[in-house]
């Protein structure tokens, strides 16, 4: 379980680029045992990048939370325990050619990885 983040913190992290927002993600997904997620009425929140589907993740409620504005302002964080992401989402996003897009922020949708590259990230962390 991750412990809340304080402003100075948040801030500095939303100020990494891409490919370092995605390296904090894997390091604090693997010591946190967490993925956060948003979700609404009809399920898991999508994005369309780059022509691939995607499924947005972060390493901390208060990013998804920050993220959840306009269109998707109506949308909760929710944690997936780091067992569970492993053994259905992984497998279940793979069969469904859906990717992730890793740590977005208001500014860019993040690295957009498959789930099997992200399980392999996780397990060199």
């Amino acid at each position: 379980m991750s412990t809340p983040l304080d402003d100075e913190t948040f801030t500095k992290i939303q100020s990494y680029g891409a490919d370092k927002r995605y390296q904090y993600l894997v390091k604090q997904v693997a010591q946190n045992s967490q993925v956060w997620i948003l979700k609404d009425e009809h399920g898991c929140v999508m994005l369309n990048s780059d022509d691939e589907d995607c499924v947005p993740i972060w390493p901390h409620k208060e990013f998804a939370e920050a993220w959840a504005t306009e269109e998707w302002e109506v949308c909760q964080a929710e944690a997936i325990e780091l067992d569970v992401w492993l053994s259905r989402w992984t497998r279940g996003l793979l069969d469904d050619d859906i990717a992730i897009a890793a740590f977005p922020d208001g500014n860019s949708e993040g690295l957009v990885v498959f789930p099997d590259e992200f399980e392999e990230a996780l397990s060199k962390a």
